[in-house]
C-alpha cells in the first residue's frame, strides 16, 4: 500500500460524497458549505466546478450525463452538460431548518439520503429512499446527523450511522423491495477517534469509514473488528469512495469546517482531496434506476 497523496489541493469548507464515474473515468464530490459540485479527471488533471444555489449534501450517478443532487430543499437532477437543475421531490417542505446530507445509491439504483437540522442539530432528520419513479419513502426518523450509508457487495446488508451516537449500524436489506430490517450495532467509535462520517465498502466486504475529527479512515472487517487504520494529515475526514481504472484507488474528502486559525496553520491541506492505494478494489457505483 502506498502513502496518502493529495490529488486536489483545495480549500473546501466541507468536502463530501466522492463518487467515481466508471463511464467518464472521473471523480465527483461536493462542498456542502460553499455549495458546489466538483469533478476531477485524474488522467488529464482537468478540474471543473459547478456552483450550487443552496447547500448540497451528496450526489449520485444518473443516466444521460446527469447526477442526483441532494440539496437543502430536496432531490434534483443535475445536468453536467448544461449545468441545469431539475426538481425531483422535496420531502420536507414543512421543515425549513432541515437540509439533505449523506446519500448513496443502493444496489438496485435507488438513492438513499438522510436529512438533518442545520445549524440547530435537533433530531428532526429522516432517512429517505428515492425510487426511480420519483416516489420517496421514509425509512428511519429522529436522526441528528445521517452518515455512513453503504451496502455489502452482495446487497444483503445496509450500513448507516447517526454520527453523534458514534455507532455504525447494520441492517438486513431486501434488494428487491428496498426495505431494511433487523437493525443492530456493527462498530462503535471511541470518542478519541472522532465520529463516523461517510463510508464505503470494498469488494471483499470490508467497510471503510471516514472519521470526522479523527485524522483517519478505518477499515472494518465484516464482523465489525478493526482491520486497518489509515492516518491523514488533517483532522476532519469526511467521506471516502473507490475509483480509478480498476477501482483500486480510495478517494478521501476532508473539511476545514470549524478549524481555528491555529489548527488551519497546522493543517494546510485541510479541505483537499486525497487518495491512497489500499491494496483492494472497490465496487462500482450504481446508476439511478439501475
Amino acid at each position: 500500500m502506498s502513502d496518502v497523496r493529495c490529488v486536489v489541493e483545495d480549500r473546501e469548507i466541507l468536502g463530501e460524497s466522492p463518487v467515481w464515474s466508471v463511464a467518464e473515468q472521473a471523480i465527483y464530490w461536493v462542498d456542502v458549505r460553499a455549495p458546489a459540485i466538483h469533478r476531477h479527471d485524474p488522467e488529464s488533471e482537468e478540474h471543473r466546478t459547478w456552483d450550487m444555489p443552496e447547500q448540497i449534501g451528496s450526489i449520485g450517478l444518473a443516466s444521460d450525463a446527469r447526477l442526483i443532487a441532494a440539496l437543502r430543499t430536496g432531490f434534483f437532477f443535475f445536468d453536467t452538460k448544461t449545468g441545469g437543475l431539475t426538481p425531483i421531490h422535496d420531502p420536507e417542505p414543512d421543515l425549513p431548518n432541515n437540509r439533505m446530507n449523506d446519500g448513496k445509491m443502493d444496489p438496485a439504483g435507488r438513492f438513499w439520503c438522510g436529512s438533518m437540522s442545520d445549524p440547530n442539530r435537533a433530531p428532526t432528520g429522516t432517512l429517505y429512499r428515492l425510487d426511480a419513479d420519483g416516489g420517496c419513502t421514509a425509512a428511519e426518523t429522529g436522526i441528528t446527523i445521517p452518515n455512513a450509508l453503504c451496502w455489502s457487495p452482495d446487497g444483503a446488508t445496509m450500513y448507516f450511522a447517526d454520527s453523534p451516537e458514534r455507532v455504525i449500524r447494520a441492517y438486513d436489506f431486501d434488494v428487491d423491495a428496498g426495505e431494511i430490517s433487523n437493525r443492530h450495532d456493527f462498530a462503535r467509535v471511541p470518542e478519541a477517534d472522532g465520529v463516523p462520517d461517510g463510508a464505503t465498502v470494498d469488494a471483499e466486504g470490508y467497510l471503510w469509514s471516514a472519521h470526522m475529527r479523527g485524522w483517519r479512515v478505518t477499515r472494518y472487517a465484516p464482523d465489525g473488528r478493526i482491520d486497518r487504520v489509515i492516518e491523514l494529515p488533517c483532522s476532519n475526514i469526511t467521506s471516502c469512495g473507490f475509483g480509478g481504472k480498476d477501482l483500486e484507488t480510495l478517494y478521501i474528502t476532508t473539511a476545514r469546517q470549524r478549524l481555528t486559525d491555529t489548527e488551519l496553520a497546522a493543517q494546510p491541506l485541510a479541505g483537499s482531496l486525497f487518495t491512497v492505494d489500499p491494496g483492494v478494489a472497490g465496487v462500482a457505483e450504481t446508476v439511478f434506476g439501475g
